[in-house]
């Protein structure tokens, strides 16, 4: 299972990269693994509120359709449109063309409740 030591993690399988106060997110390696092929997703507009823990969007796959939490709270800058027509880049490259929104933090304390890699693969197994 791949989870990039430079991440940071939520329970529900979403991963974080920080930029500035920028969250870019995305459902981690496991996640799309354990939904199988995806096929669409509904995602919200850029310029949306999120609250931490909510959803803010849902994916569905082939297995099922799964809610996709927030795991920081701001303002929603910029969605990854391309899934729109290619949803299989989260399966293919979850941690790369694959990011799903990035998030303006309204409270980057928020982050000290997710969890690293290792923190991380200890819950996946």
């Amino acid at each position: 299972m791949n989870t990039p030591d430079s991440l940071l993690y939520t329970k529900n399988h979403e991963w974080v990269l920080i930029e500035d106060n920028v969250a870019t997110v995305g459902i981690t390696d496991f996640a799309q693994g354990e939904l199988g092929d995806i096929i669409y997703l509904e995602l919200p507009d850029s310029g949306a509120t999120v609250v931490k823990d909510d959803p803010f969007g849902t994916i569905e796959a082939v297995k099922t359709v799964a809610d996709l939490f927030a795991p920081v709270p701001g303002t929603i800058v910029e969605v990854n449109e391309s899934l729109d027509k290619s949803p299989e880049k989260v399966n293919k490259e979850p941690y790369g063309e694959g990011w799903i929104i990035k998030i303006e933090m309204s409270d980057p304390s928020e982050l000290e409740n997710l969890m690293n890699a290792d923190e991380y693969d200890k819950i996946i197994q």
